[in-house]
């Protein structure tokens, strides 16, 4: 965070940063009212957190499109 400041983004574009700090507004937003329906909420445990972002993204990976799948769809842009 910088001080003053809105969050950053990246892509690997404009189109893609532009989407990315759509979903960081969502994702805000949605903490936002988290926070308004209940100012107790806590975060979720990294247990939970990293079962749900490792099937997707870790060493063995079982959710979504296969890494060969996502590499040939890359290279098609």
């Amino acid at each position: 965070m910088v001080a003053n400041h809105g969050p950053f983004v990246w892509g690997e574009d404009a189109r893609t940063a532009a989407h990315n700090a759509a979903i960081l507004e969502s994702v805000a937003r949605m903490a936002y009212f988290t926070l308004g329906i209940n100012a107790a909420a806590q975060t979720v445990g990294s247990a939970l957190h990293d079962k749900h972002y490792l099937r997707k993204h870790g060493k063995n990976a079982y959710y979504g499109q296969s890494k060969e799948r996502h590499e040939a769809i890359a290279q098609d842009k």
